[in-house]
């Protein structure tokens, strides 16, 4: 008996996609474009992923900066400034009581093509890690075994004082006992879950304190004005000397935590691709860069990848 190596082919493209209001207008991919990403793909051993906002656009969560539909073009509202959180307890009973009504939602969200088939890659051993500037746990959800959530998860709840933890879904039962009179829905879901409510439903809500310490409890997300903490900062650093190419998948690299990846990965002389609609910070960088949603590319790859098989 003897041990063969096998390539197969991989594809996703009859998974359907829906869910689309807040995918921004975009031209149809081209088959070319398809082949080019699928190439970039086989001709990797060690593949890091990048994904941002524009893979979860496809799954029904609005991002922040898409023209026409992300939520800088349909509110005048802005993200919550960290130090304003801290500081402010008007500022936390309203970022948590828009949070609150919208959690059964957000959570309900669940991944698309684009997640499941990043998911096959990592277990066919294509992908060696997953790096995700979203909250959304999507990832996880599909199946992704190694995941670096870059700006934290929305599905925890931590202490800034003592970093004692609690799963969001335990804290939505303890905002529900605290706040048996919300009865506030909206439609209107931010990236981070967060809706739009009365001003009387705002100032009305109260908001726990860590059982442990009595210090102030914020989502386990990187707020704007925060920092990305300094050990998952060096985590994707390790994933970036490890790999040996780089596929941003639905990111403008607007924000330097997600860019440094690219200027790392340059430095280290490694492939970059990029799907993204419209232009990114890291155009510049890329080997590939493919302007299209990344739902009309991802799933349609044909991927080969070595299967032990025995005769």
């Amino acid at each position: 008996m003897c041990r063969l190596f096998q390539y197969r082919t991989f594809s996703c493209a009859n998974r359907s996609m829906s869910n689309l209001p807040f995918v921004p207008k975009h031209n149809p991919a081209h088959d070319d474009d398809i082949e080019s990403v699928s190439n970039f793909v086989n001709s990797a051993n060690k593949l890091l992923i990048l994904t941002g906002a524009g893979i979860s656009t496809e799954s029904g969560i609005p991002d922040y900066r898409s023209e026409g539909v992300g939520l800088y073009a349909r509110s005048s509202r802005r993200p919550v400034q960290y130090q304003d959180f801290l500081k402010r307890e008007a500022m936390r009973k309203r970022y948590w009581a828009r949070n609150y009504v919208g959690w059964p939602r957000f959570s309900s969200f669940q991944p698309n093509a684009v997640h499941i088939m990043i998911k096959d890659l990592e277990a066919h051993g294509k992908v060696c890690c997953v790096v995700t500037q979203n909250v959304d746990r999507l990832h996880t959800k599909a199946g992704s075994k190694h995941v670096i959530e870059l700006h934290g998860s929305a599905f925890k709840v931590i202490c800034v004082e003592c970093n004692n933890t609690i799963d969001r879904h335990n804290f939505q039962t303890i905002l529900e006992e605290m706040n048996p009179h919300m009865k506030g829905t909206s439609l209107m879901i931010r990236p981070d879950g967060d809706v739009d409510i009365s001003q009387d439903e705002e100032q009305q809500f109260r908001v726990p304190i860590c059982s442990q310490c009595g210090g102030i409890l914020k989502p386990d997300i990187v707020f704007f004005g925060d920092n990305v903490p300094q050990q998952r900062v060096e985590a994707v650093k390790h994933e970036v000397e490890n790999c040996d190419s780089l596929l941003v998948l639905g990111s403008s690299l607007t924000v330097f935590s997600s860019y440094r990846i690219i200027l790392q990965v340059s430095e280290h002389k490694k492939q970059i691709a990029i799907v993204n609609i419209g232009p990114t910070r890291g155009d510049k960088y890329a080997h590939i860069k493919v302007d299209a949603k990344c739902g009309d590319i991802i799933p349609k790859l044909h991927v080969h990848y070595l299967e032990h098989c025995q005769d």
